[in-house]
C-alpha cells in the first residue's frame, strides 16, 4: 500500500480526488480498484470543516519537509490557482512552494511527485485574444501535444511552466519520478451546462467553445490523477494533458492514455446534447 500525500486537498480538484477514496461519494461506483490499495493523506493550508486534513504551509520549507515524512507519493495541487494571480503570489506560493515539495521529496526519499500543472501553460495556442485566453478563436483548432513549446497565457501560466521545469530538473538530477499533469477545466456537468449550453453557449461563442474543449469531468479527473500517482512509468519525467474525451478538445490525450492508462469516460458534447447524464 502506498501512502499518497495530497496537497491542496480542499480545492475543487483536491476534493475530486478525495471523493475517489470516499465510499459514500456520489460517484462511488467509479472509484476503481486502485483506491483499495492506497492510503490518501489530505493536506490543506488552513482548516476546513468539511475536509479532514492535516495542515501544511507550502511556503515553509521546514513544515513541508516534516509533513511529507513517511509518504510514498505526493500529488501536489496546492498553490495560487487563479489565472489572474499576481506575479509575487505565483512566485512565492507556486514556484517556491513547489521547490519546497521537491526538496522534501528528495530528503524523505519520496518515490514520485505528481505536479498539477495547467492548460494555462499552453494557453496562448488557439486563443481568440491574448487578453482573453479563455475564449477560443474560430476555425479549426491546432492540436497541442505535451512536447509542444510552452505558450503561457498569464503569470499563473508562466509559474506552471517554471514548476514543470523544476520537476524535470529533480527527475534528472535526483531520480524522483515526476508526472506533470496539465489539467484542463475541472467542472461538474451542471457547471458545464451553465457555461456552454444554449442560448449563450452556441458553436460560435468562443468562451463556450473553450469550455467544451477544456472540460475535465469529476470522474475523469479522479481517473487521471489516480493513474498518475500509481501507474508504472515507462520513463521520467512525463508531461501529459488532462481533459475529458471531448469532441472539440485540442489538447492531445493520446500520450496520457498510452503512458498512464488514462480511460476518459465523459464528453462535453454528449453532456450538452443530453446523453451524457
Amino acid at each position: 500500500m502506498a501512502r499518497i500525500a495530497l496537497t491542496g486537498a480542499a480545492g475543487n480538484v483536491g476534493r475530486a480526488l478525495l471523493a475517489a477514496f470516499d465510499e459514500s461519494g456520489a460517484d462511488a461506483a467509479g472509484r476503481g480498484d486502485l483506491v483499495d490499495d492506497h492510503e490518501l493523506v489530505p493536506l490543506t493550508h488552513s482548516p476546513h470543516e468539511d475536509v479532514d486534513a492535516d495542515l501544511m504551509d507550502v511556503t515553509d520549507p521546514d513544515d513541508v519537509r516534516e509533513t511529507l515524512r513517511d509518504v510514498d507519493v505526493v500529488v501536489h495541487l496546492a498553490g495560487a490557482s487563479s489565472p489572474s494571480a499576481a506575479w509575487d503570489d505565483v512566485v512565492r506560493v507556486n514556484l517556491h512552494g513547489t521547490k519546497h515539495v521537491f526538496d522534501a521529496a528528495v530528503e524523505n526519499e519520496v518515490g514520485r511527485v505528481v505536479f498539477a500543472s495547467s492548460n494555462h501553460a499552453v494557453g496562448t495556442y488557439n486563443a481568440l485574444d491574448v487578453d482573453d485566453p479563455e475564449a477560443m478563436s474560430a476555425g479549426p483548432a491546432r492540436t497541442v501535444d505535451p512536447d509542444d513549446p510552452p505558450r503561457p497565457d498569464s503569470f499563473y501560466g508562466v509559474s506552471k511552466v517554471a514548476c514543470e521545469a523544476v520537476g524535470n530538473y529533480y527527475a534528472d538530477r535526483h531520480d524522483v519520478e515526476v508526472v506533470n499533469v496539465r489539467i484542463g477545466w475541472y467542472m461538474t456537468k451542471e457547471a458545464l451546462r451553465e457555461r456552454a449550453g444554449e442560448p449563450n453557449g452556441g458553436a460560435d461563442d468562443g468562451k463556450a467553445r473553450f469550455a467544451r474543449a477544456m472540460w475535465l469531468s469529476p470522474h475523469d479527473c479522479r481517473d487521471v490523477l489516480l493513474k498518475a500517482a500509481t501507474t508504472d512509468l515507462p520513463e521520467s519525467p512525463v508531461t501529459v494533458n488532462a481533459v475529458s474525451r471531448n469532441d472539440e478538445r485540442f489538447l492531445s490525450i493520446t500520450e496520457t492514455m498510452r503512458t498512464l492508462g488514462y480511460e476518459p469516460r465523459d464528453d462535453a458534447a454528449e453532456v450538452l446534447a443530453g446523453s451524457g447524464g
